[in-house]
């Protein structure tokens, strides 16, 4: 990771918060010969200080066999991020660069039985469904879930460690900073936008 002290959050809680509110995250691992990768939505469990991690996967493709090979996990939680010009510094003699929000977790996977596979799935879908299909999974028929489960395998990682980068513009001057947001919300897209709003927070 592009690690420093002034880009790195020391707040847990805010990590936590990021990693929540930034789900589809991406599952790596090591493969035969390259390493593998899947991008799924995650339920994030907090007991007793420890995070746990659970989504479900297909059964039989490339990650799901490095990882039962393997069950070293590498997490990435990934947030708004954009381009900044040198030009809006008060010193732009320097190199332009990209603001970004990022999270590693570093862990050890486990695999579910086909019922705890089964919870984890309702739990998934009854979180994304909200009030939109609410008890959608339970409407289901029997016979679809049955064939489902045998296609997919529910897992748990144990996070072990947590790194992140949380790169913006923190190592500018308060004026840089101030215009750096101001030319971000003139920009106007999405990630702009929220990068400029997470800076302006950090300035108050």
């Amino acid at each position: 990771m592009y690690k420093f002290p002034y880009y790195t959050e020391q707040d847990m809680e805010k990590v936590i918060a990021f990693m929540q509110a930034n789900t589809f995250a991406i599952v790596t691992g090591a493969g035969e010969k390259y390493p593998v990768a899947t991008q799924i939505p995650l339920e994030i469990k907090i007991d007793q200080d420890k995070i746990f991690l659970q989504g479900h996967i297909m059964r039989k493709t490339d990650h799901h066999l490095a990882f039962e090979k393997n069950n070293n996990v590498l997490v990435l939680f990934t947030g708004p991020h954009c381009f900044v010009s040198a030009s809006w510094y008060t010193n732009p003699s320097v190199g332009s660069t990209w603001n970004y929000m990022t999270v590693h977790a570093k862990g050890t996977i486990r695999f579910m039985t086909e019922m705890e596979t089964r919870d984890a799935v309702k739990t998934v879908s009854d979180k994304f469904e909200g009030t939109l299909s609410a008890g959608a999974f339970d409407k289901l028929p029997q016979d679809y879930i049955d064939h489902m489960m045998k296609a997919i395998v529910g897992f748990t990682i144990e996070v072990e460690s947590i790194d992140n980068v949380f790169k913006l513009s923190q190592n500018r001057d308060e004026a840089s900073q101030k215009n750096i947001i101001e030319q971000l919300r003139k920009r106007g897209d999405d990630n702009s936008v929220m990068i400029a709003d997470e800076m302006n927070r950090r300035l108050k």
